[in-house]
């Protein structure tokens, strides 16, 4: 499984912004006691905030998708 960055910058900061966003949401519906909410938006925002990290996205694997400018 190839692991390589197909992600641009703008890519990568978008998620991260998204990321947290999602993840500042996944509290705030914890502590209304809306456990499905928070649990959704806990791991949609993790999973942004790992693909910002890390430069690379399953989807655009799969999908042939390479954002990031640089030739295979």
């Amino acid at each position: 499984m190839d692991l390589s960055q197909n992600m641009s910058t703008a890519d990568r900061v978008v998620r991260g912004v998204v990321g947290i966003w999602l993840l500042a949401m996944a509290v705030g519906a914890a502590l209304d006691r809306r456990n499905v909410v928070a649990a959704i938006a806990g791991i949609a925002g993790a999973g942004l905030l790992s693909n910002s990290l890390t430069g690379h996205c399953g989807g655009n694997a799969l999908l042939g998708i390479d954002t990031s400018g640089s030739e295979p």
